[in-house]
């Protein structure tokens, strides 16, 4: 279905916390906007403990999406519950195309973030959502007494394995780099629970299991090892939410690139957060973004 007939000042797809802080200033500014989004929050629900965003000591990303809920009810604007399946230029509108319909925009924020990397092992797929998952904050509690592994050295993987403490009966933390990367903070709290086997230079080679998973295989030092688990949790890393649009500057890694008004390479089209190539994949650096997204925005509309 489509809507050519009603053209918004602004469409902004995501609504993570660049996407929100967009449509917060949109509204302050009195744009005529819309924003369309799978979700509301992004991958900040996926974590468990906050403690570096200004304003809160600690919070949970629960009680973060919750408060970033109420921000937004306190405007009025549209929100749409809709899969955004690609974005395209047309003259000098864009339009942004999701499984309900088409909608005309003047210009556009694509705030769409990242999604999680796959290992791409033999079974992987096979065992995704029976002992597979990609979030500890929302799978961990199913692995209460039973043996996890942990893939990723990361920031997010470190999370992941202090979340399981609790719950699991043990973990194996694997990394394929000769250490971890995680804040020292964090590797010092998992080494201190005496739950976590730490295994570093080790590559997984297969998931393994039956109906569920029963087990992973490793290599490290070029031996194989079965490791039995119940419990994979995939924390290697994400790629960007750039692939709905084709006709912008992207760099290697599929970012979209753009500079400090958040511009891109088409007049009109500006990207913020995680799905940017700006340095530092943090929430309050993506909340910045989208700020000014929405400013340029604004702006770019004011001088035409």
């Amino acid at each position: 279905m489509k809507r050519e007939a009603y053209v918004y000042d602004l469409i902004i797809v995501g609504a993570g916390p660049a996407g929100i802080t967009s449509a917060v200033y949109a509204a302050r500014k009195k744009m005529n906007f819309l924003v369309l989004t799978m979700n509301i929050g992004g991958q900040v629900t996926l974590s468990s403990r906050i403690e570096n965003y200004i304003g809160f000591q600690y919070i949970t990303g629960e009680e973060l999406v919750k408060k970033f809920q109420e921000h937004l009810e306190e405007y009025k604007f549209e929100l749409k519950i809709e899969k955004v399946n690609s974005i395209k230029k047309e003259n000098d509108l864009f339009r942004v195309e999701t499984n309900v319909g088409d909608y005309m925009g003047k210009t556009v924020i694509v705030a769409t973030g990242r999604k999680p990397k796959e290992l791409k092992v033999p079974g992987e797929e096979k065992f995704k959502n029976r002992g597979v998952t990609y979030c500890a904050t929302c799978d961990a509690p199913f692995f209460d007494g039973l043996n996890v592994a942990v893939v990723g050295g990361g920031n997010s993987g470190l999370d992941a394995v202090l979340q399981l403490i609790n719950i699991a009966k043990k973990i194996y933390l694997i990394e394929n780099r000769s250490q971890l990367k995680a804040d020292a903070i964090m590797v010092e709290k998992a080494k201190a629970s005496g739950k976590v086997d730490i295994w570093t230079n080790t590559k997984v080679i297969e998931i393994m299991g039956d109906k569920v998973v029963t087990g992973i295989k490793v290599e490290k030092n070029g031996i194989e090892t079965i490791l039995s688990v119940q419990g994979i949790f995939v924390e290697i890393g994400s790629v960007p939410n750039s692939e709905i649009v084709n006709f912008v500057k992207k760099n290697h890694l599929g970012e979209i690139i753009v500079n400090c008004k958040c511009e891109t390479s088409v007049p009109g089209l500006f990207a913020a957060g995680d799905v940017t190539d700006v340095p530092e994949k943090q929430i309050v650096i993506a909340a910045g973004e989208g700020a000014k997204a929405a400013l340029s925005a604004f702006k770019y509309l004011s001088q035409r």
